[in-house]
C-alpha cells in the first residue's frame, strides 16, 4: 500500500466544504481530466453509496469504481476502491482550522498494480503525481472561495 495524504485550507464552512466535495458530478470542475458518475441515485450520499470516476482523455483512461465506507455530514467521507486499476481506501475529511478557515484533507491508501514493476513506476511518477492532486485540492479551494 502507498498513503498519500494532502490538504487545502479554504475561506469557507466545513458545510460549504462538504456539500461542494461530496457533489460528486461537480468533481468534473475540479479535478483535472476525471468525470464523475452517480451509479445508485438517491444513495450517493450514505454508506453504500456508489460511484464511478473516469480520468483521461477522450477514450484513452480508466474507471476508478467506489463505495462509500463511512459518512459523517459534514466532517467525514470514505471510500473504498473496487477498480480493475485503482484499489486501495480513499478519506476526504473536513475540519474547521479556525473562525474562518476549513481545511480539506484527502487522503488515499492505494494497492499499486504490477508487482515490483508498478511500484517503481509509482515512485518515479509519485512527485508528479502528487502535484496534480495539490493543484486540484488548490482549484477546488479557488472554485469554492469564488462562489462565496
Amino acid at each position: 500500500m502507498q498513503h498519500i495524504e494532502l490538504f487545502v485550507d479554504i475561506n469557507s464552512t466545513p458545510e460549504k466544504v462538504f456539500d461542494y466535495l461530496t457533489n460528486w458530478p461537480a468533481q468534473s470542475e475540479w479535478i483535472f481530466g476525471t468525470k464523475v458518475e452517480i451509479r445508485t441515485p438517491g444513495l450517493a450520499k450514505e454508506v453504500g453509496g456508489q460511484i464511478a470516476a473516469f480520468t483521461g482523455f477522450g477514450p484513452i483512461g480508466f474507471w476508478d469504481y467506489m463505495t462509500v465506507t463511512k459518512w459523517e455530514y459534514p466532517f467525514i467521507v470514505d471510500v473504498i476502491h473496487t477498480g480493475r486499476v485503482v484499489k486501495g481506501t480513499g478519506s476526504m475529511r473536513v475540519e474547521k482550522f479556525s473562525e474562518s478557515i476549513t481545511r480539506f484533507y484527502w487522503s488515499e491508501d492505494l494497492e499499486i498494480p504490477l508487482g515490483i514493476v508498478g511500484l517503481f513506476g509509482f515512485r518515479l511518477l509519485k512527485p508528479f503525481f502528487l502535484s496534480g492532486v495539490q493543484s486540484s485540492l488548490n482549484k477546488f479551494a479557488r472554485n469554492l472561495e469564488s462562489r462565496a
